[in-house]
C-alpha cells in the first residue's frame, strides 16, 4: 500500500472515530440528556431565534442578505447546523431564525450594533458566543481591553437586553480554545481562562442557559486530535461545528 493511501485510511479512521464519538462527548460533558418529550420545549410557536457573536458564529455568512432561515445568510458553521436542525424538527412551529455574528467582534462591537442586530429583531431565544477576540486581540497588541472590561461590557449588554426584552430566553455560550491549534501559543489557555470564568459567572448572575463549550472540547480531544476539531484552536472544523451545534441543541432544546 502506498504512503498516500495509508495516510488517507488513517485520516479517514480518525474522522470516523471523531464523528461517532460526538454522543459520547456530550454525554460526558453535559447534564443527563432530556427525554424526547422534553426536547424543544423552549421554542414557542412562531418564535424567533437569534445567534450572535464573532467569526465562529459568522462562519462566512453573506451579510448583504441578512435573511432568516436562509442558508447563505448563515455561513457554514454551528449556527447553520443548529438552525437547520430546528427547522427540520420543528417545521410546524414556523420559527424565524437569524445569524448576526460578525467576524472579529468584541463585546463593545456587539453593543454598538445591538439595537439593529438584536433588540429590533425581538428574539424569543438569544444565543451569544463572544470573548475570544476580547482576549486574542489584546494578546496580539491590537486591543487594550482587559478581562475586567470584558466583564463590565458583557454585563451592561445583558442588562440592556433584559430591560428591553424581559421575556427573552438568554443563552450564553462559553468561549473556548483548543491546545494544539496553530494560534494557541504559550500561556494562551492560562490567560484566557478568566474570560471563560466571566462567561460562566454572568450565566449564573442572569440565570441564562449555558453551553459549556470548553469542557465539551476538552472531552472531544480525548477522542480525536485537537486539529480534527479546529485547525487553529479557535475556529471549528466541520466536525467541530457539528459538535457545537449538537451541544447547543442539547442545552437549549
Amino acid at each position: 500500500m502506498s504512503l498516500s493511501r495509508r495516510k488517507f485510511f488513517k485520516r479517514s479512521a480518525v474522522q470516523a472515530a471523531g464523528i461517532a464519538s460526538i454522543p459520547m462527548i456530550l454525554s460526558a460533558s453535559l447534564p443527563e440528556k432530556k427525554s424526547k418529550k422534553a426536547q424543544f420545549k423552549n421554542f414557542p410557536q412562531g418564535g424567533t431565534v437569534l445567534f450572535q457573536g464573532d467569526s465562529i458564529t459568522d462562519a462566512g455568512r453573506d451579510k448583504k442578505r441578512q435573511l432568516p432561515n436562509d442558508a447563505s445568510s448563515f455561513g457554514n458553521g454551528y449556527a447553520l447546523m443548529a438552525g437547520a436542525a430546528l427547522l427540520n424538527e420543528l417545521a410546524d412551529k414556523k420559527l424565524t431564525i437569524y445569524n448576526r455574528g460578525i467576524s472579529g467582534n468584541k463585546v463593545y462591537q456587539l453593543r454598538d450594533r445591538w439595537q439593529e442586530d438584536c433588540l429590533d429583531l425581538k428574539p424569543d431565544i438569544l444565543s451569544i458566543l463572544i470573548g475570544v477576540n476580547d482576549y486574542w486581540h489584546k494578546r496580539s497588541g491590537n486591543y487594550d481591553g482587559t478581562v475586567e472590561v470584558y466583564e463590565n461590557d458583557f454585563r451592561a449588554l445583558l442588562k440592556r437586553t433584559k430591560q428591553a426584552l424581559p421575556n427573552t430566553q438568554l443563552v450564553i455560550c462559553e468561549p473556548f480554545s483548543l491546545t494544539g491549534g496553530s494560534a494557541i501559543g504559550e500561556g494562551w489557555q492560562e490567560e484566557f481562562e478568566p474570560y471563560r470564568q466571566v462567561a460562566r459567572k454572568l450565566a449564573k448572575e442572569f440565570n441564562t442557559l449555558f453551553v459549556p463549550y470548553q469542557s465539551i472540547f476538552d472531552e472531544a480531544i480525548k477522542h480525536a486530535p485537537a486539529t480534527y476539531w479546529s485547525g487553529d484552536g479557535v475556529h471549528p472544523s466541520m466536525a467541530g461545528a457539528q459538535l457545537m451545534a449538537s451541544a447547543w441543541l442539547e442545552v437549549v432544546g
